[in-house]
């Protein structure tokens, strides 16, 4: 026979076997949740385009090359990895300055860069992120100052490909320092005011009037050196001409004037083909015919 003594002991003994099961299900929550945390701690990714700085307690680690991009391990709450973009970017900017004639000069700047892959956990060591503001702009509108200094306001425009040269050069050597390689360097714009540009405008078409006026005179001087060159020449074809039918001339009559017959052949080349009706006492014939014996 069971008493009740017996019945409450069995009553009281199966909520501590629950209770206890809640506390397994509990931690094994935990244990899982902690595992997810540490294991999402511990895996980062890179993504495409991107190097990946990698920090110890948030100190950039130098040691180690900047991380490709795909998957990596790190230690879990020590380690993290800052991303970085590395492919080439565009940077637009307009700087007022002026040339060397005291000419205010509106010039825009475009610039094509991407951080140096190798060197990026420099970068951001150095200046961080905000590395546009902080290096890019400061460079390009001291550069392009110091430059436009150099030049009058005429030759910035007539002398463009160096000027770009001159600011490209400039702004690459500056950046280098950074940690940044400049691609492409393009200087879309030289805005003057307005009467000023009207100014310049005026007097390279009257320097290009001019030249062409000094080309034409060019021209028409070789042109007159030709036509006299060739009038010289005919009149030196005509007079030798005029000596060679000359000196034939002489050949011919000296070649005849000691032929007897030359006079008779005179005779009859002046000879109107009528011989004469009437020859006085003692006339000879024009012709001398000769008698048969």
């Amino acid at each position: 026979m069971i008493t009740s003594v017996d019945v409450s002991k069995y009553q009281s003994s199966s909520p501590n076997v629950n209770a206890g099961a809640a506390k397994i299900v509990v931690a094994a929550v935990i244990v899982l949740i902690v595992i997810a945390v540490v294991a999402s701690s511990s895996v980062k990714i890179v993504d495409a385009g991107n190097r990946g700085i990698l920090t110890h307690w948030n100190a950039v680690d130098l040691t180690s090359a900047p991380l490709d991009e795909g998957i990596h391990f790190v230690v879990p709450f020590q380690d993290d990895i800052v991303q970085m973009e590395v492919r080439t970017l565009k940077y637009d900017t307009s700087t007022r300055s002026a040339s060397q004639d005291l000419q205010t000069v509106q010039t825009t700047v475009t610039v094509n860069y991407h951080p140096d892959t190798e060197k990026v956990h420099y970068l951001y060591k150095e200046i961080g992120l905000s590395y546009e503001s902080r290096v890019i702009q400061p460079a390009i509108d001291e550069t392009v100052k110091q430059v436009s200094a150099n030049y009058n306001a005429e030759e910035l425009i007539t002398k463009r490909p160096v000027v770009k040269a001159d600011i490209e050069n400039a702004i690459r050597e500056r950046l280098d320092q950074f940690y940044i390689e400049t691609e492409v360097i393009s200087i879309t714009d030289f805005e003057f005011s307005p009467l000023f540009a009207k100014a310049i405008e005026s007097k390279v078409e009257a320097e290009q009037k001019a030249q062409k006026a000094e080309n034409d005179l060019i021209r028409i001087e070789v042109e007159a050196r030709q036509l006299e060159a060739q009038a010289v020449g005919l009149a030196a074809a005509n007079v030798a001409e005029a000596q060679g039918e000359a000196e034939a001339i002489s050949i011919i009559n000296n070649a005849l004037s000691n032929n007897p017959f030359y006079i008779e052949w005179l005779k009859t080349q002046a000879w109107d083909g009528k011989l004469p009706l009437v020859v006085g006492e003692g006339g000879t014939p024009f012709i001398s015919i000769p008698t048969t014996p």
